[in-house]
């Protein structure tokens, strides 16, 4: 479930209905992923999940590994 909603998220703030993610991607395999559309996908993320990320926490995320587990950290009925 967390995957899919990302994947959706992705595709919608990088314009891309193909983009297909996997747990290493980071922002150097998006050509459009940039520091404007990384704040855009944070936000969605928090909106679409109903959750919040500390700075810090945004900070030590390296890729969509990391964001997918962040999420099901602050959201683990979703496992």
């Amino acid at each position: 479930m967390i995957h899919d909603d990302v994947q959706t998220i992705f595709r919608t703030i990088f314009r891309n209905p193909n983009l297909v993610i996997t747990d290493d991607m980071d922002a150097d395999d998006v050509e459009a992923w940039d520091s404007l559309s990384h704040i855009n996908m944070i936000v969605e993320v928090e909106r679409h999940f109903g959750i919040s990320f500390r700075n810090s926490e945004i900070a030590r995320l390296q890729c969509v590994g990391d964001l997918k587990a962040l999420i099901q950290k602050k959201k683990p009925e979703l496992a």
